[in-house]
């Protein structure tokens, strides 16, 4: 597998999310309706700012009752995560009956997960033990929180997985913060850090003559 270099990751970070999907959506074979999650994946803590990591996936399934609990697919979760030298975002789909009781990550997983190189997670289930996980710098995206971890066990990893109407294949680049999650092929970084500093150059300079005298709504239209 194909990684992030220490430069792509550090150009990334210094980018907002939005300024990443308008620079994505300028890719020739990329429809500006694609790529990125809705407002069902939520931010659970803002003040931490850009998160930046590949994708490591994985499928899970807390709420069908009497589940045989394994570990086994969450040791080889583990073994990928460790395996990558980047950072990493886990991106667990939710495939469990109960739609809003499903929850799979808290402090636990947080911990052990970060300890090997893992930034953050994004999920369509829920998270719990924020407070704490908070305190550790790890990055939640999820549909909400729930109390209860239910029955325990990963059911696949490092395959694709789709969360939020977006297909996540292990090894994607991961961008998010307080806007939303964007998702995008390894193949595209260069791509998107060259052209989200020309999206940044170009709303600059629209700002600033909006806010000039030579500003006027029929020279606007003229510009378009």
């Amino acid at each position: 597998m194909k990684h992030l270099t220490a430069e792509q990751l550090r150009a990334l970070k210094n980018i907002d999310t939005p300024t990443v999907a308008n620079a994505v959506e300028t890719y020739k074979s990329r429809l500006n309706t694609e790529g990125f999650m809705g407002w069902n994946i939520r931010c659970q803590f803002p003040d931490l700012g850009v998160m930046v990591g590949m994708a490591v996936t994985a499928t899970l399934n807390t709420t069908t009752t009497g589940k045989p609990q394994s570990r086994s697919v969450w040791f080889e979760c583990l073994k990928a995560i460790d395996e990558i030298p980047m950072p990493v975002v886990i991106v667990a789909k939710d495939t469990g009956p109960r739609q809003h009781h499903g929850c799979h990550f808290g402090d636990g997983m947080a911990n052990v997960t970060k300890r090997l190189g893992a930034v953050g997670l994004v999920t369509d289930g829920g998270v719990r033990d924020v407070e704490t996980v908070h305190e550790m710098g790890f990055h939640m995206f999820a549909a909400g929180t729930v109390p209860a971890h239910g029955n325990f066990g990963l059911d696949e990893t490092m395959v694709p997985v789709e969360v939020s109407g977006v297909l996540v294949n292990p090894g994607n680049v991961v961008h998010a913060d307080i806007n939303g999650v964007v998702v995008f092929p390894l193949d595209l970084t260069d791509h998107v850090i060259e052209e989200a500093a020309r999206v940044m150059q170009r709303e600059s300079a629209q700002f600033d003559w909006v806010n000039s005298d030579e500003f006027s709504l029929e020279k606007m239209i003229e510009r378009r």
